[in-house]
């Protein structure tokens, strides 16, 4: 481009335009931004030659090559600017009959390229053409996300794989590789489009190989019944390199869904083994029934029972004691797994554990309907026996239940008022704690807010509207994430999963849309209108006046 650009705008029309059609063919962008470059890069170098100061334009015809070079000057009565306006006397040379406010154009003679302006026109064309080229890219790859692409390793930098997709480059960064994988340069290499940013240097291109949708997608490539969609994996967990697990299900009950992803003699799952390294796939039947697809996800471990607790997201599963290690897996990795599969926190307790813990509840909520209530020990171990866990369930829930309880038909309404006077005695106590901690009454006043929860955030140093105003939401409810029960309890932590302690009030089962509410009555005096001066002052005299009356 720099040596016919040297020779002046006077050159061979034909060779501008072949080289307009060779850098859009090597560079595979439309020829008309190849063109429009020319044209600015001859465009800026008429305004070196001319005054930069003056509307220059440049027009070169993509089919014959010819260059036509002019300026844009203004006709006003009084010219008060040489470059770019001309008076109505001087109008008339340009055109006949012209008048005030017309826009006539002014023929310009050829430019001569000097060396200067020959590099000057070859950078302008140069940028243009790389940032039509990055638009062409990010275009071409921005809804492609989620796909897997074939590459060559270009380079490797910093642990970051570089890698080149033929009209672009890729980047697998060192955490969505697969740990242990050697790979050099020039290796084809099979990725997941993670995701596609906009930059001023060119779309980034973000690549894994050990993202869940890498598996999904190998999958969907070795099983037709999945790229058909009659099979659909409905979730899918991994430890790159490790072990990796899978839940389908079949749309067509002739088909079993585990069986047509293993494939005949293990064909289908073992391509997408060999591409992950050898990580080794559990595929496992998917299934509506949470407890049930519980009991699958633990394979190969055995499990006697599954309680799920809906309030606080946990499952908590039992296995015989033969069983416990199999279903944790090594360093905890079944259980976790088997976590990310269901999105769900999992117990693993032994027949043993599970056993103990029974008996601690059990105890516990005896002795607390014991002394809450003033009953025996038998009443209270009824009460326990028969599900109830709280005083509120005691006395909130419906006569004809409690009435249905053997031994309990003339002791309903008895039991009920004793329940309800002990958490009544229970909100005074609260309410006498949260009053020496400082809370306002002001925040008592908000919704949702309990003297149990009023007394846990003057603990926590929120005292005032503007205290918990503060606050974001999940500052205030966000639950505490539970990790998986590990095999063994004292080893450290990873220092990648800092600790969740959830909000403020996480144990009080709060949901986000209520602390949203709470949060923004909390943030309404900041919005409500101050008085003006006058009305203060109006104010101020009506109370005067009141005052006298008085």
């Amino acid at each position: 481009m720099a040596a016919p650009a040297s020779q002046g705008v006077t050159a061979n029309r034909a060779e501008l335009i072949a080289i307009a059609n060779s850098v859009a063919a090597e560079k595979m962008i439309d020829k008309a931004i190849v063109i429009e470059a020319m044209e600015d890069a001859i465009q800026r170098a008429a305004k070196n030659r001319y005054g930069a100061e003056m509307d220059i334009r440049a027009k070169l015809d993509a089919q014959s090559g010819d260059l036509r070079l002019w300026r844009v000057v203004e006709v006003v009565e009084l010219v008060d600017d040489l470059y770019k306006q001309v008076d109505v006397a001087g109008a008339q040379k340009l055109k006949q009959g012209a008048v005030i406010g017309d826009f006539l154009v002014d023929p310009l003679p050829p430019i001569e390229f000097g060396r200067i302006q020959a590099q000057a026109s070859k950078q302008v064309i140069f940028q243009k053409v790389r940032d039509a080229e990055r638009e062409r890219q990010y275009g071409e790859y921005k809804d492609r996300a989620g796909e897997i692409i074939t590459g060559v390793v270009k380079r490797v930098e910093f642990g970051h794989v570089v890698v080149d997709l033929g009209r672009a480059e890729g980047v697998i960064r060192r955490d969505q590789q697969i740990p242990r994988e050697v790979v050099r340069v020039n290796d084809r290499i099979r990725s997941l489009i993670l995701k596609v940013v906009r930059e001023n240097r060119g779309p980034q291109i973000f690549l894994s190989r050990a993202h869940p949708d890498f598996m999904k997608k190998l999958f969907a490539q070795e099983v037709p019944e999945i790229y058909d969609g009659i099979i659909t994996i409905q979730a899918a967990a991994r430890d790159p390199g490790s072990r990796a697990k899978i839940g389908v299900i079949s749309r067509d009950s002739s088909i079993d869904p585990v069986g047509a992803c293993v494939g005949m003699k293990g064909s289908r799952v073992q391509a997408v083994v060999q591409e992950m390294q050898g990580e080794k796939i559990d595929i496992i039947p998917w299934s509506p029934d949470i407890a049930t697809f519980v009991v699958n996800a633990l394979q190969p471990a055995s499990v006697s029972r599954v309680v799920i607790d809906e309030e606080e997201e946990r499952i908590e599963v039992v296995v015989p004691d033969d069983q416990l290690s199999l279903a944790i897996g090594r360093r905890g990795q079944n259980v976790r797994l088997a976590s990310q599969l269901t999105g769900k926190a999992i117990d693993i307790l032994t027949e043993q554990d599970a056993s103990d813990k029974r008996q601690k509840e059990f105890t516990e909520r005896t002795e607390t309907f014991q002394t809450e209530l003033d009953v025996d020990e038998t009443l209270a171990q009824l009460l326990v026996a028969e599900g109830f866990t709280s005083l509120e369930e005691v006395a909130y829930v419906e006569p004809d239940e409690l009435g249905q309880i053997e031994g309990l038909e003339d002791l309903v309404d008895e039991l009920q008022s004793r329940a309800q006077e002990a958490l009544d005695r229970r909100e005074s106590a609260n309410r006498e704690a949260r009053t020496a901690l400082g809370v306002s009454d002001e925040l008592a006043a908000l919704p949702h807010l309990t003297e149990a929860m009023l007394v846990t955030l003057g603990k926590a140093k929120i005292l005032t509207l503007d205290d918990l105003a503060d606050l974001a939401t999940d500052e205030l409810v966000e639950k505490k994430r539970i990790e998986p029960r590990r095999r063994n309890e004292d080893a450290p932590k990873r220092p990648d999963r800092p600790e969740n302690k959830g909000g403020i009030l996480s144990a009080f089962g709060l949901s986000d849309e209520q602390g949203n509410e709470i949060i923004m009555a909390a943030r309404a005096h900041w919005f409500e209108e101050e008085p003006a001066p006058a009305e203060e002052q109006a104010l101020a005299e009506e109370d005067a006046h009141a005052d006298s009356e008085s």
